[in-house]
């Protein structure tokens, strides 16, 4: 039986009027993988601090484990700006020992790109005052991960990673026995690390089993079922559902009848985009040429970034592009945005840039842009416009938008100084959509913003009909978003990988391999796997189908439960009752879907 670690019992917290957190009471165990969502601002980091008592609640307890080793990544560091990386990674330890530990190594490499730390310029011996936020983020990362722990507590772990390293990371935290507890907006992290969600919702917080994928089917089924949720929240919720069922490899390791209950709840949810219909009205504003590049080279002060590059951009492609930190992505969009807004005058260092008359370009940088802090959210979003056409009949003012985007009517009213970093992110993407481009260039889109946030972000821009090029360390934002996933590599040159981000890995990964010199030339290969014999298999398969029957039959039963919960909702000892059996009947059902997938595996 696992040991608790952690016990939070009745816990509130409050800020001036509002509720956090309202009698909260939640475990964590041995084993456990905990995610961590919610909307900014609902309590996700409130709670998490509370976990690791680096925060008091106002009301209830929290218990840890006598001798419970506890590391907690923070939005902050507490790192010595004196030290060197060296001290406060590896400490005392000699050259010979650290570099004779497995894990300090991988941690290192995944982290810092090699044992060297080649991005920074003194190697480990470099002092940590002058470096970026990112960089020191990194490095604390890195101190808590070489260190032993029964619990890590992370915030945003995945903030300042490459597409690498977040592959890198989640693979990492798979393999520990440490139990985690995890904030991320990160949806492909999530699915890939953890086995149980928290969902902070004003106050409370939801449990659910699995990782993203499930959660947003048991979400969406939650809400079907109770029908408590506006319509346009449920559809969304839906709309990612089929997404995630249709549009990318399942990524849920639940068995086939809960694949078959979610494919069911979103039978009568169409694709996400109409590919063809928005590329007809791409073609209509946009005509045949976007960007046209010839032999270009793109530099960054004296650096050469891309060399020869010929390469089209046409009216509706949808572009992710990915690459190391320093290949030139933020470049190319800049070279694209200067000619843009010079009418193809402003070209770059060599060959040319062709663009087309109508293109009209919304460029979201990396940096926020400034705002007059004392204008009120709806005045600077009708700066730009009063109403937007979103397309194919499609129209909304600048007050719904805004509600479309997090910001209620009450939050309309709220002067921009006033606004937290994500919300201001939220407010210059807005801003951008409301001046109606044909052209979006969006940089790192993705910082800041929580999960629903995203979800909103994605619904609008299945409809927008126009080119897009997006840079962004989300994969899966990258994969919901666009078509198409281009890469660069960091050898001067720009290539489509028709595979998307794994291709990108794959291939990083060969040339690493190309670049460091064989080590291991003699080590034996690994035995091969055990087989099983055909009539075990047989065996396997027919046992799989008993399980899946009786699994269906489950299926039916907690359903009717739910519905019955439902509908006896204030006789709580019919509800108490019906909640035992629903308990017993989930428990019975997790032992069973864990024999499925030993039967599947077999079978």
């Amino acid at each position: 039986m696992a040991v608790n670690l952690v016990n939070v019992e009745q816990v509130s917290k409050v800020y001036g009027t509002r509720a956090l957190l309202d009698g909260v009471s939640l475990g964590v165990s041995e084993g456990d993988r905990i995610g961590v969502v919610g909307r900014n601002g609902d309590g996700k980091t409130t709670l998490i601090r509370m976990l690791a008592k680096l925060e008091e609640a106002d009301t209830g307890r929290v218990t840890h484990n006598g001798g419970l080793r506890l590391g907690v990544l923070t939005q902050h560091d507490s790192l010595d700006p004196k030290a060197t990386i060296r001290h406060e990674v590896i400490g005392d330890l000699a050259d010979h020992e650290w570099a004779g530990s497995a894990k300090i190594r991988d941690v290192l490499t995944g982290l810092f790109g090699g044992l060297a730390l080649p991005g920074f310029e003194h190697g480990l011996d470099t002092v940590i005052a002058p470096l970026s936020g990112g960089e020191r983020r990194r490095i604390a990362l890195a101190k808590l991960l070489i260190a032993e722990q029964d619990l890590i507590v992370l915030d945003e772990p995945t903030n300042h990673l490459d597409v690498e390293g977040i592959s890198w990371l989640a693979g990492h935290l798979r393999n520990r026995r440490s139990a985690l507890v995890c904030v991320t907006h990160d949806r492909w992290f999530l699915d890939q690390v953890c086995t149980r969600m928290w969902d902070v919702q004003r106050g409370t917080v939801h449990e659910y089993e699995g990782g993203y994928s499930d959660y947003v089917f048991a979400r969406a089924e939650r809400e079907r079922i109770a029908a408590t949720e506006e319509s346009k929240r449920q559809n969304l919720m839906r709309k990612e559902l089929a997404w995630l069922r249709r549009g990318a490899p399942a990524r849920t390791s639940k068995p086939r009848y809960r694949i078959e209950a979610a494919n069911e709840l979103i039978a009568d949810v169409p694709p996400p985009r109409d590919t063809s219909e928005l590329m007809k009205f791409a073609n209509a504003r946009l005509g045949k040429t976007v960007f046209d590049l010839e032999d270009v080279t793109v530099q960054a002060g004296a650096k050469t970034l891309l060399t020869h590059l010929t390469w089209q951009l046409g009216p509706g492609d949808r572009i992710g592009l990915v690459g190391v930190n320093g290949a030139g992505k933020t470049s190319l969009l800049r070279a694209l945005a200067e000619a843009a807004r010079s009418q193809g005058e402003t070209q770059p260092a060599a060959g040319k840039i062709v663009v087309g008359k109508t293109v009209k370009l919304a460029y979201l940088s990396q940096e926020v842009a400034e705002l007059n802090p004392n204008i009120r959210v709806l005045e600077a979003v009708q700066q730009v416009r009063d109403r937007v056409d979103l397309g194919k009949g499609r129209e909304m003012t600048a007050g719904q938008l805004c509600e479309q985007f997090g910001f209620s009517n009450e939050k309309q009213w709220t002067p921009v100084g006033d606004l937290s970093g994500g919300e201001r992110r939220r407010l210059q993407i807005l801003r951008l959509l409301m001046d109606e481009p044909n052209v979006l260039f969006l940089d790192e889109p993705t910082n800041d913003l929580d999960i629903e946030t995203l979800t909103q972000l994605e619904d609008l821009l299945d409809g927008w009909p126009g080119s897009m090029i997006v840079i962004s360390h989300d994969r899966f934002f990258i994969e919901r978003t666009t078509d198409r996933v281009m890469a660069l590599l960091g050898d001067r040159s720009l290539r489509m990988l028709p595979r998307g981000v794994d291709e990108y890995l794959e291939r990083r990964k060969r040339m690493e391999e190309e670049a460091t010199p064989a080590s291991s030339a003699g080590t034996p290969k690994a035995a091969p796997a055990n087989t099983v014999s055909p009539q075990a298999a047989r065996a396997a398969k027919k046992e799989l189908q008993k399980v899946e029957r009786q699994l269906d039959k489950m299926s039916t039963r907690e359903t009717e439960l739910h519905a019955q919960i439902a509908a006896h909702a204030t006789d709580f000892e019919k509800v108490a009752g019906l909640d035992t059996e629903l308990r017993e009947l989930v428990a019975e059902r997790d032992v069973l879907e864990m024999r499925w997938l030993e039967l599947a595996e077999e079978a």
